[in-house]
């Protein structure tokens, strides 16, 4: 019987931690998608071979394919084609604000239960912080390429959707990034960026923006987005609805844009070819493929009747630009359309050309995955503590404080025991809103709170419907008891989602008489958490000194109630600033939804903060601080040439100069900038982060412009005490520009307002004529 050596403790530690070591450094492996180096009869196929240039490589693989390899090949889940080592690909994933399972390309279990999930994008967007935007985006794709390692998802990201939050009661508000363009725009560009880390030309994921274009609407008043006409101006499409898709495109880089299910002015957005080809790909230059909403292509011809046959329908799609059909109406009828004579193999193989070339860009033709670039990363690749850390920071910047009366923030030590009130006060998945994924953790606002202080908790309402209110009587007695009530009201998805728009915009059920009755109850101050994606009217509360602060949290992601907590006790300084206009009820009223038109005319009152003028609950870009901010002009220039391009008149294009607006490529757009210096100084007793908006006006005599318009915005961090100079660049063509009646952007001539908070400095722009032979 031989004998056994027992090891000691620290040969069991070594043991242990080379165990450990071993396991985490292998990462579950998916096959290759295609070109496997294992696979003798493909590996040494022209399109497999990574030292030729793409191009040459996507042709090769397209005349190898058979007509029915081909068409089966424009839908979302392409078939595979074993024959040249290739496999079917699900190209529906979604990365809203976090890998989501909403599409079926995506799934978690097994080593990845979940992924890092950030707060939705209305939120976000809220903290007017482009690095930010972009720093989430690099997160999601990691996770995104981990879970694609471990053959748990996809690679193409159906996301952002960039829509214009044109209307308050929109269902999906919630998506956007808010209803000012240049927001939108400048947050489509940095997730973007973000998501797709490209390096060249070579992608780490694909993203995709959407639903393009003046798409707003999902059901309201029995209309719904199937059916829906956008009639739309030349002047708002090109000034508004699709100025967030541009800078997908051209600041971006998007890999992706995704056609709507709509129509606009009497066309579907997908069969459009002045869309897709004109726009998209003529004027923005889209290096990508353009993608469907999911059975929109089938919609046009069953729902809208577009065409009298099928194979009508699926041949204008693809003559119009559309590459790709989330949906299997093209799988169904492309064959038909080719063989009545509607559409070439040509025609199909350019589709196929723009989606093959993003799945070369991705490296999905290069063989073994571990090999690639992204092949490390894997299961410790997600929900890692830096990334739970920024889901963290990001729902911090997007909180917006409302209203102060002087009560926030509150004391550990005067405020020992506070009542957590209300529908929404220990919720979690709500705080994720919609597109989510399965978030890695959960902080609900009242585990939050209950890390700083004792609590009494109290639903109040048993949902955000709150029929009833025969619960109310605990929630007074909890709040007349307590040093302090926070009450955490508002919305979810049972309310505002997908397929649901709101019928008005004040709180649901008995909300108001819960929050009216706690505060009266209160024995302490009393403090108002609004969740919602959209804008609520709340002005009972905002008018009642029982209710001494108001705040909006949007939906705060995983870690919500933790950033509540912390903006309640001081421990974050808010800084976020509302991406939209909160309108009272009385203004759905006179709005139905249906109406696109940007600006007012004959009683209707126009929308968003560029062109309405009525009242408000608060305004776009509110937002609040726990120390006060002073902003000064340090360098602010008065006068601007601007010199035409003289050989235009030559040709006697006098069109130029119409309105005394100079059309803004008839101008050299380099040489028209302007530097603003900007100090931040904080004159409070916190640090504190202020959000710096530049808005400009131009001159009077404008009559088809918006009344003011964000041109740009800095988010700086200011120490107690100190000041940050803020240095800004006003381009006198992206700044100063407004678009005529007929969809031509142009500089006016004359006197130029431009606002920072109360600051108000003017310049003056004169066209020069000289050298401009008669």
């Amino acid at each position: 019987m031989s004998r056994t050596t027992k090891p000691d403790s620290l040969t069991l530690l070594l043991l242990l931690l080379i165990a450990i070591l071993s396991i985490s450094s292998v990462e579950p492996g998916r096959p290759p998608f295609a070109c496997d180096p294992r696979n003798g009869l493909t590996r040494s196929l022209r399109f497999c071979r990574t030292n030729l240039p793409i191009h040459v490589r996507v042709r090769d693989l397209l005349g190898r394919l058979t007509l029915p390899e081909k068409i089966r090949l424009l839908v979302n889940n392409a078939i595979d084609v074993p024959r040249l080592g290739i496999r079917g690909y699900e190209w529906w994933s979604e990365a809203l604000h976090g890998v989501s399972n909403v599409g079926p390309g995506t799934k978690f279990g097994g080593s990845f239960p979940g992924a890092t999930s950030f707060p939705q994008v209305i939120t976000t967007a809220a903290s007017f912080n482009e690095s930010l935007w972009e720093r989430i985006g690099q997160v999601v794709s990691d996770e995104a390429r981990a879970m694609y390692n471990g053959g748990m998802a996809g690679l193409t990201y159906w996301s952002p959707n960039v829509n214009i939050f044109r209307d308050p009661r929109w269902g999906r508000g919630q998506e956007t990034p808010g209803e000012d363009p240049v927001l939108a725009g400048k947050y489509a560009a940095s997730y973007v960026r973000g998501l797709q880390s490209a390096t060249g030309n070579r992608l780490k994921v694909a993203a995709c923006c959407k639903h393009y274009t003046a798409y707003d609407l999902d059901n309201w008043k029995g209309v719904d987005r199937f059916h829906f006409n956008a009639r739309v101006s030349k002047q708002d499409l090109a000034d508004t609805y699709n100025v967030p898709f541009k800078a997908c495109v051209v600041e971006g880089k998007v890999a992706s844009v995704m056609c709507s299910y709509n129509q606009v002015n009497g066309k579907p957005t997908c069969a459009d070819p002045d869309l897709l080809k004109g726009t998209i790909r003529g004027q923005w230059h889209l290096n990508g493929y353009i993608v469907s909403d999911c059975d929109s292509v089938g919609v046009m011809y069953d729902t809208q009747h577009f065409t009298v046959t099928p194979e009508e329908s699926a041949a204008a799609t693809i003559k119009a630009g559309l590459d790709l059909d989330c949906g299997p109406f093209l799988a169904i009828y492309t064959d038909l359309a080719i063989r009545r004579g509607l559409l070439t193999v040509t025609d199909v193989d350019m589709a196929l050309a723009n989606t093959v070339t993003v799945q070369m860009r991705l490296g999905m033709f290069d063989g073994e995955p571990s090999a690639q670039p992204y092949g490390h990363l894997g299961p410790r690749h997600v929900c890692t503590p830096d990334h739970k850390q920024l889901a963290l920071e990001a729902a911090r910047q997007g909180i917006v404080l409302l209203k102060n009366s002087g009560s926030l923030p509150l004391s550990t030590s005067r405020h020992r025991t506070v009542a957590v009130i209300g529908p929404n006060s220990d919720v979690t998945e709500t705080m994720i809103g919609n597109y989510a994924g399965v978030a890695c953790d959960y902080t609900s606002p009242l585990k939050g709170i209950s890390r700083y202080v004792r609590t009494v908790h109290q639903a109040g309402c048993s949902n955000v419907a709150c029929k009833a209110n025969n619960l109310f009587g605990f929630a007074e007695v909890a709040a007349r008891h307590a040093d302090a009530t926070v009450l955490i009201m508002g919305l979810d998805q049972s309310i505002e989602a997908e397929f649901k728009d709101r019928a008005g915009l004040l709180l649901p059920g008995y909300q108001q008489e819960l929050v009216t009755r706690v505060a009266q109850a209160s024995k302490g101050p009393t403090i108002l958490v609004l969740m919602s994606g959209g804008p609520i009217d709340f002005s009972f509360a905002k008018y009642d000194r029982r209710v001494s602060a108001i705040l909006w949290a949007g939906y705060p992601g995983q870690a919500g109630g933790t950033a509540i907590a912390d903006v309640l006790f001081g421990t974050t300084n808010p800084g976020g600033k509302l991406p939209m206009t909160w309108y009272p009820q009385s203004y759905v009223a006179k709005v139905p939804m249906t109406n696109m038109g940007m600006r007012p005319s004959r009683g209707y009152p126009g929308r968003t903060y560029r062109f309405y003028k009525g009242p408000v609950v608060f305004p776009f870009g509110h937002g609040l601080s726990y120390t006060n901010f002073k902003q000064s002009l340090a360098l602010a220039p008065t006068d601007l040439s601007v010199l035409i391009n003289t050989n235009l008149f030559a040709t006697k294009n006098y069109s130029t100069l119409s309105s005394k607006a100079i059309r803004v490529k008839h101008t050299n757009c380099d040489s028209l900038s302007l530097p603003l210096h900007i100090d931040v100084e904080n004159i409070g007793n916190m640090d504190g982060t202020h959000t710096l908006l530049l808005f400009s006006e131009p001159p009077a005599a404008v009559k088809w412009s918006p009344n003011k318009q964000l041109i740009s915005f800095h988010r700086v961090h200011v120490i107690a005490g100190s000041k940050q100079r803020v240095k800004i660049n006003v381009h006198a063509c992206k700044h100063l520009s407004v678009v005529d009646e007929f969809g031509i952007r142009r500089i006016p001539m004359g006197q130029h307002s431009l606002y920072i908070g109360d600051l108000k400095h003017s310049i003056s722009l004169q066209a020069n004529l000289e050298g401009i032979k008669n």
